[in-house]
């Protein structure tokens, strides 16, 4: 069983990232695929997804095939009454044998061949911890994420996998296995195909059988219509009757996330644990797959009210299961890639560090630390789009580089149009007047012409400090467009004004000798207007009247000041 994303529905929100315990989402730009080798099928990606661009796949076309064959045997977990109702399990049964299932299980043989397994160990009381392994994503994260661990992990086989090896002893060992359910990671080579709940819904309407409509009682007696020794799952009822849940020797631990806590009492504080009942959620009645969280205990009745009873003796064949092999082993693989150090650093450096010197390690994109994040971007498995703190960070650079002109370093006119708004209200507020100083190079074109644009360039930078020279830390001096320049100047009136527009204008010229232009090459024409609260300019604003001021310096014959009356 497979997940994958359909780029068609995916808009790459990283939701996906954020929720898988594997980091198993490969990101590449705005394409995002999960990485079959390491993906554990825990299927939180499922629900997390808001777009439904995730799906589950099986092996529908192979099992087909074999069903049309007629000689698969099938296991079809327990939860399948709650999927399929109000089709009864009887029914679904029966659905199964007509779609040309030699033999239909139900999931309790593997179940019982594990839980004799389990209670051979429990009767061993001096290996200290055991972690139960029937949950296949548990044994996935823990060899992936976890290997420290593996030692710890009981040697018993998965309950499908040990039905699976039972049913090839008992039918022959060229008999098709096929399995239906929820949960499975890796079949290695005891099943023949593996399908979801809605690819058996498929499957048995491309056979023209409708469970609804099968006999409400079982047409063909099923070999396990009773449990001996096992709880759903595998584990010995024996075990759960003699230790309670919170037991030195017995613990019941729920979720992924608490393997990290077990992998320190381990193999750091070296605890034991005694025996650890791990699933990566309530059971399998919570995946994904079966539907939403919130129905989880509808589901639930469902399947309790269709247990098979309890049986007296054994329901598997001891001639048949002496010779399966429920014991498994765990091999310890070294870790696969590990990303490059300066990778990591590099994008630890773009998340930067938060206002008191330490690492965000917020979590809010997914990961516990901001170095695993780091870790897991440098391998291409998340971005840095799912970092909150970065993109605040980007988001500010953004205003600031909205608000700075990139070549002059002075304000923009967004900038400029904002504060010239404030200072009218203030002014108003105040009774205080304000002066705005509009700049023009002149003869600007004709140095671009006859020098280039970088020599252009460098006289905007230095006209631009010529500018800020000469203005208070409480002033503004911004870039207008071009060649312009404009000075707001706070509670400053006209003459003030006029001796800082001066200034600035035989800076200006000083700047253009310094670099060796010819005399009157390099200059700047300056027109100064001053608001005057209750006077205005009340029929054009403060801009426009420094702007025909600074044309009226201009045709005055340049390098001059000039206010709207006369030049300087």
């Amino acid at each position: 069983m497979d997940f994958r994303i359909e780029p068609a529905q995916c808009v790459a929100c990283m939701a996906c990232v954020r929720v898988c315990p594997a980091a198993a989402i490969a990101v590449e730009g705005q394409q995002v695929r999960i990485v079959d080798e390491v993906c554990t099928r825990c299927g939180l990606c499922l629900p997390a997804c808001p777009h439904d661009a995730i799906v589950a796949e099986g092996d529908l076309t192979r099992a087909l095939e074999l069903a049309i064959a007629g000689g698969a045997a099938l296991i079809l977990s327990v939860e399948s009454a709650a999927y399929f109702y109000p089709a009864t399990p009887e029914q679904l049964v029966n659905a199964c044998y007509a779609a040309g299932f030699r033999t239909v299980n139900r999931g309790v043989l593997g179940d019982e061949l594990v839980a004799k397994e389990y209670l051979a160990l429990w009767a061993d009381k001096g290996w200290g911890t055991m972690i139960r392994s029937t949950c296949p994503v548990v044994v996935k994260t823990v060899k992936t994420r976890y290997p420290e661990l593996i030692p710890y992990l009981a040697p018993v086989a998965t309950p499908v996998a040990a039905e699976a090896r039972y049913l090839k002893r008992l039918y022959g060992p060229d008999t098709p296995v096929v399995y239906a359910g929820v949960c499975l990671t890796e079949s290695g080579g005891d099943l023949d195909a593996v399908i979801t709940y809605q690819e058996l819904k498929v499957l048995l309407e491309r056979r023209g059988v409708k469970p609804d409509e099968q006999a409400p009682y079982f047409t063909r007696v099923p070999e396990e219509r009773r449990r001996h020794l096992s709880a759903a799952g595998g584990l010995p009822l024996e075990m759960l009757k003699e230790e309670t849940q919170a037991s030195r020797r017995f613990r019941k631990v729920r979720g992924l996330a608490a393997l990290e806590a077990i992998a320190r009492a381990v193999a750091v504080d070296r605890i034991d644990l005694g025996f650890v009942d791990i699933l990566s959620c309530e059971g399998c009645l919570d995946h994904p797959l079966l539907g939403p969280r919130e129905e989880l205990f509808w589901r639930r009745q469902i399947v309790l009210s269709t247990e098979p009873p309890r049986a007296r003796e054994p329901v598997v064949n001891p001639a048949v299961a002496e010779r399966v092999r429920v014991g498994e082993a765990f091999p310890i693989h070294a870790n696969g890639q590990k990303p490059s150090p300066d990778a990591v650093e590099a994008f630890l450096g773009q998340i930067g560090l938060a206002p008191n010197g330490r690492p965000w390690d917020c979590g809010a994109c997914g990961f516990g630390t901001c170095r695993a994040f780091a870790q897991a971007a440098a391998l291409g498995r998340t971005t840095l789009k799912s970092c909150p703190p970065f993109l605040d960070r980007q988001a500010q650079q953004a205003q600031l580089q909205a608000a700075v002109d990139g070549l002059t370093g002075l304000a923009t006119f967004r900038v400029l149009r904002d504060r010239l708004a404030s200072e009218v209200a203030r002014s108003d507020r105040t009774g205080d007047p304000f002066a705005v100083v509009f700049v023009d190079l002149d003869h600007f074109k004709q140095v671009n012409d006859e020098f280039g644009h970088e020599a252009g360039n460098e006289v905007l930078r230095l006209a631009a400090q010529d500018c800020s020279a000469h203005i208070r830390s409480t002033d503004l001096a911004a870039r207008y467009g071009g060649d312009e320049f404009v000075l707001v100047l706070v509670r400053t009136g006209m003459d003030g004004a006029l001796g800082v527009a001066d200034k600035v204008r035989s800076s200006v010229e000083a700047t253009g000798e310094r670099l060796g232009y010819a005399k009157g090459l390099v200059t700047a024409s300056v027109g100064v207007a001053e608001f005057v609260p209750g006077k205005g300019p009340e029929t054009e604003d403060v801009l426009v009247a420094a702007d025909r001021a600074l044309y009226r310096a201009k045709a005055s014959g340049r390098n001059q000041v000039a206010t709207g009356e006369e030049s300087h």
